[in-house]
This record gives C-alpha cells, sequence and structure tokens, in this order.
C-alpha cells in the first residue's frame, strides 16, 4: 500500500486550472481500483492519496500521469507501507509482512 503525499509548487491559480482534469484521473483510478481514498491537505498546500494494488514501479509512473504532474503545478512524496492492521471496513486491504 501506498501514501501519496502532493505538494503544490505553483500557485494556486494554476493548481486550480488543473483541478477538474486532476479531479476525473482521481475518479478513474477510483474505478480502477487503484485508490482507496484522498483529499486536500489542511492547509491547502496539497493532498493525500492512499493507492493499493500495484507495485511501486507501476506507482510512479501512475503518478506522472497526474494532470497535476502533467501540468507541473506539483511534486510526489511516495511512501510504501504494509498495511498489516486496518479498521474492519477495509478488512480486504490488510497484508502480509514479506517472509
Amino acid at each position: 500500500m501506498f501514501v501519496l503525499e502532493l505538494t503544490y509548487t505553483a500557485p494556486m491559480e494554476r493548481v486550480d486550472a488543473a483541478l477538474e482534469d486532476h479531479v476525473t484521473w482521481l475518479k478513474a483510478q477510483y474505478a480502477a481500483g487503484h485508490f482507496i481514498a484522498a483529499g486536500r491537505k489542511v492547509p491547502r498546500d496539497g493532498g493525500v492519496i492512499i493507492a493499493t494494488g500495484m507495485d511501486r514501479a507501476a506507482v510512479e509512473h501512475l503518478v506522472t500521469e497526474d494532470p497535476f504532474s502533467v501540468a507541473d503545478v506539483c511534486t510526489y512524496r511516495i511512501t510504501e507501507f504494509v498495511a498489516t492492521t486496518t479498521a474492519p471496513a477495509l478488512e480486504e486491504y490488510r497484508e502480509q509482512l514479506p517472509s
């Protein structure tokens, strides 16, 4: 599982100009089963996405396709973790530690 942390690197006007395309991209990733949660950071200087079901190379490629990346308005920090415990509603996403 991955935590994708976006940090805006451009003025908010440029971020907002790419926002509609970014939201369309997010919806496509939810439909593909890649994302399970996303939202703005507070204060609004970026966002956070929880991604699953992919390896690191796939995640690294996927974020390059984000319209925010294409518009060069953010950077991504990708943190991989093993979700060995979850809330009951997220049980299907529980992972096992590697051997």
